[in-house]
């Protein structure tokens, strides 16, 4: 896996970035929308991203605080001052080895090249579950897409995506010719074209 850690921080502070644009034009009544994050809510989302954000923050610092948070009123507000920790801590990052604690990710510690990595997948993908969530267009930069999307493909597809807390489902049948962010949906399970029921 690619280890250049300014490439990869960079990568994880646009897909952030990306997530806190849609987030903020989150609004009280789009709370309770569906997800494509089976059973979650927009706000149950926002509290699972929350978290993560402040849970790799503090991993980085050798410490662990993954509990979900409770929503501000200026959630706006709230989402990108987590973001802005987490972007700041993995800067502080200067070993690409440097074992980060990350209870998604087993027991085992993780190589923080591996854990901004995956950060910067999720957050692009889940910048996707809002925009889906809220009714509207998805448009990443085709670069970003274009460099986080070998790094998926590469991810195993097996059984372990159908346990329960797997942060991806099985993948789908791609569609040839498919736009590369849809073949990057599809290979971590999600239907680019996914409508609330």
């Amino acid at each position: 896996m690619h280890t250049d850690l300014t490439d990869l921080r960079d990568l994880d502070a646009r897909a952030v970035a990306l997530s806190a644009r849609i987030v903020d034009t989150i609004t009280p009544d789009d709370l309770g929308r569906p997800t494509p994050c089976t059973g979650w809510t927009v706000a149950d989302l926002m509290r699972h991203l929350i978290a993560q954000h402040h849970g790799f923050a503090a991993a980085t610092r050798g410490g662990s605080d993954w509990e979900l948070p409770t929503l501000d009123d200026d959630l706006a507000t709230q989402y990108r001052k987590a973001s802005d920790e987490v972007v700041a801590a993995f800067a502080s990052v200067d070993d690409p080895d440097q074992p980060l604690v990350i209870p998604d990710f087993g027991a085992r510690p993780t190589p923080a090249h591996f854990a901004i990595t995956a950060h910067a997948v999720d957050y692009l993908v889940h910048a996707w579950d809002v925009a889906a969530a809220l009714g509207q267009p998805f448009a990443p930069e085709n670069d970003l897409v274009d460099a986080l999307l070998p790094i998926v493909l590469s991810l195993p597809d097996d059984e372990r995506r159908t346990e329960p807390g797997s942060p991806f489902a099985p993948s789908l049948p791609q569609t040839p010719g498919a736009p590369a962010v849809d073949q990057l949906l599809r290979a971590l399970g999600r239907d680019p074209y996914w409508l609330p029921s």
